[in-house]
Order: C-alpha cells, then sequence, then structure tokens
C-alpha cells in the first residue's frame, strides 16, 4: 500500500524516546519539552513557543487567552479542519465563514473584509496543504479594525512569507504535530508569539492556571494541556532534520510537477510568488469532475493499492455548522481536490505508480466530464 501519509523516525527518536524511558521523565515535565519549545521557537523565527498536547488544544489555548467569549465573532475560512472552527466553538463564540482564493485554497482577504462587524474579535487565517495565507493582506486589514490575528499553520511547518517563516507573522500561530505531519511528535501541538504577557499567559492556563511561584495555587481556572517529554523527545529529533524533512518533501512535489503538469483535467497545487510551500500533502484538484466522480477515482486507486483523501468538506456542509450560504469557490475545492500520497518513503517509483495511476482513471472518468 502506498500511504498518503506517513511518519518519518529514522533520526534520534527512538533513541530520546529511550532517554525518556530511562530516567522516568514520561509526562509533562522534562529537558526535552524546553528544548523542544526552544528549538521550534528558534525554527520559526520567534521568541516563545508553547507546546501543548495537541494542535486543537493549541487553538483553544491561544483564543481563551486573547479573551474570546460568548457574543464574539471569529473569521474562518469555510474549507479548513473543522478543529479551526471547534475552538471557536469551545470559547462559546461564534465561526463566520468567508470563503476562500482559487489558487491557494486559503482565506480570500476580500472576503474578510466584508465578514466584519462589530462583533468580530479575531480572524484565523489558515496555511492549507501547506501553502501560506496572504498574512499581509489579513494582517492589515486586522490593524485597520483593532482585531487579533491567530494563524493556523497546523499543515504549514516551515512555509514562508517574504522569507520569514509561519509563526513569526501574525500575533500569535497554532500549529500541530499529529503523526502525519511535516514535524511531528505523535500528538502535539504550540503556540508560537514575540509577545512576552501572551506567552506568560499561554503558560499559566496551559497547566491548570497554576501560580508558577507557589505550588498548588491556582487563581483561575486553567486547562491540562501540556505535552508530555515523551512526545517532545521525538519533536526534538524531528527538529534535527527540519531542513532536510522540507528539501524532501519539495523533491517529491517536484516529481509530481513534471509527471502531471500537462495531465488533461489536473490543477497543480498553486505556488504564489514571495511565498515558499511545503507540501504538506501534494493537492491537485481534478477539473470538470463531479464529487461523485472524484470520490470514485479515489475508491479505484485504494483498489490499486494508493491511499489518498478528498479535500476537506467546506464547513457549512457539516451538520454542526450547516447553512444556506454559497461559498463557491470551497464548494468547487471542496468536491474536486485530492491529496496525493506525500511523505518522506516513497520512493521515485511510488510517485510514478500514483501518477500513472491517477491519469489512467481520468481517462476512465472522461466520457462522463
Amino acid at each position: 500500500m502506498i500511504y498518503v501519509a506517513s511518519p518519518d523516525l529514522t533520526g534520534n527518536e527512538k533513541a530520546y524516546v529511550n532517554e525518556c524511558m530511562d530516567s522516568t521523565w514520561i509526562s509533562s515535565s522534562g529537558h526535552f519539552i524546553t528544548d523542544f519549545e526552544r528549538r521550534f521557537a528558534d525554527a520559526c523565527g520567534v521568541k516563545h513557543a508553547i507546546a501543548t498536547n495537541n494542535g486543537t488544544t493549541a487553538l483553544h489555548l491561544a483564543l481563551a487567552v486573547m479573551g474570546i467569549g460568548p457574543g464574539d465573532e471569529v473569521i474562518v475560512p469555510v474549507l479548513t479542519y473543522i478543529a479551526t472552527a471547534n475552538a471557536v466553538r469551545y470559547c462559546g463564540a461564534e465561526p463566520v465563514f468567508v470563503d476562500v482564493e482559487s489558487d491557494t485554497m486559503n482565506m480570500d482577504p476580500a472576503q474578510v473584509r466584508l465578514a466584519i462587524t462589530e462583533r468580530t474579535k479575531a480572524i484565523i487565517p489558515v496555511d492549507l496543504y501547506g501553502h501560506p495565507s496572504d498574512i499581509n493582506a489579513i494582517n492589515a486589514i486586522a490593524d485597520e479594525h483593532g482585531i487579533a490575528v491567530l494563524a493556523d499553520s497546523a499543515e504549514a511547518h516551515g512555509a514562508e512569507v517574504d522569507g520569514r517563516r509561519v509563526g513569526s507573522l501574525a500575533f500569535a500561530t497554532a500549529f500541530s504535530f499529529f503523526g502525519n505531519k511535516i514535524l511531528t511528535t505523535g500528538e502535539g501541538g504550540a503556540v508560537t508569539t514575540d509577545d512576552d504577557d501572551f506567552a506568560a499567559r499561554l503558560r499559566l492556563l496551559r497547566g491548570q492556571g497554576m501560580d508558577p511561584t507557589r505550588r498548588y495555587w491556582f487563581p483561575e481556572v486553567g486547562f491540562n494541556y501540556r505535552m508530555t517529554n515523551i512526545a517532545a523527545a521525538i519533536g526534538v529529533a524531528q527538529l534535527e532534520r527540519f531542513d532536510d524533512i522540507l528539501d524532501r518533501r519539495d523533491q517529491i512535489a517536484k516529481q509530481y510537477d513534471s509527471l502531471l503538469a500537462e495531465l488533461p483535467g489536473v490543477t497543480l497545487p498553486a505556488q504564489r510568488a514571495g511565498m515558499r510551500r511545503v507540501n504538506w500533502l501534494y493537492t491537485v484538484t481534478l477539473d470538470g469532475v463531479s464529487a461523485e466522480q472524484r470520490d470514485t477515482i479515489i475508491r479505484a486507486l485504494d483498489g490499486e493499492g494508493i491511499e489518498t483523501r478528498p479535500v476537506f468538506h467546506p464547513l457549512h456542509h457539516l451538520p454542526p455548522y450547516a447553512h444556506t450560504t454559497s461559498y463557491p469557490e470551497a464548494e468547487r475545492l471542496g468536491a474536486t481536490g485530492i491529496s496525493l500520497p506525500t511523505h518522506l518513503g516513497l520512493t521515485e517509483a511510488d510517485i510514478t505508480t500514483v501518477a500513472d495511476s491517477l491519469a489512467a482513471q481520468l481517462v476512465l472518468a472522461a466520457p462522463a466530464r
């Protein structure tokens, strides 16, 4: 089976995990946690990285520290993983959806401007599938209205805008380190920021709200969102190979580009000038097919031993957020997008097999298009 994603654990991951086991520091204390936070902050070009136990809690923690609560609105792209919107709901606030750009699949700044009301308290741009959002335009809009920006870069570790990495481009940025991400800790997340006071509040609320100068004294209600030392140990080993991981993913994308560029009916992933896409999942759209035809192709590839994934369902199609407003670009991309295998274990032969099989299935689907 050629899987869509698979973690690469060929560095020092096992040695560092064994160190945790041998030392018995396996929970939420230990040097690997502080090592991971420092190394990840440095990799993003920021002062602070606050590790959490997953990407969803990173989003929720950041929103909670921002003071987002009942009656507030947070602007969210309608095409994203559901955690982006769920974290807003956890705070008692309401996600307000906007459509996405046709090429990058990311939040459309023009739609953001139209969605702002007096209740808007934050904007969450998402760097979908590894391409950074138009963060400069979104920051400018936010600054005009005094609104906070919390970037969701769960899928875009190492992506860049104008030579600066995501994690340093918004007031705060949330990351995920799930097993299928560019960098993994198994399960894990982080919030990055340059704001000292914000970072201190994140650390306070992450650990049940315990006063850092007075053990077991809790001046307020917090959360148990801490990363374990074992998870951080895996992350430290991953960060030691970060640049090599990004370079290998670039090589995989270039091979896909060369094999699929001339294939009729396929639009390749966007690459905006001045930005670096980091190819979390190499995601194409199949032009002129219906969602049913796309899903038939996915099932046929699976039958050939090739795992793929459909692009996320637009959030307004999901029961918790269902409503009748139309978001044309998100609907088109959600119906025709497909993510191909993208991980470091792929061989050139694997990538050729995937491209050839996709081409063959498109030929079969052509009469019905």
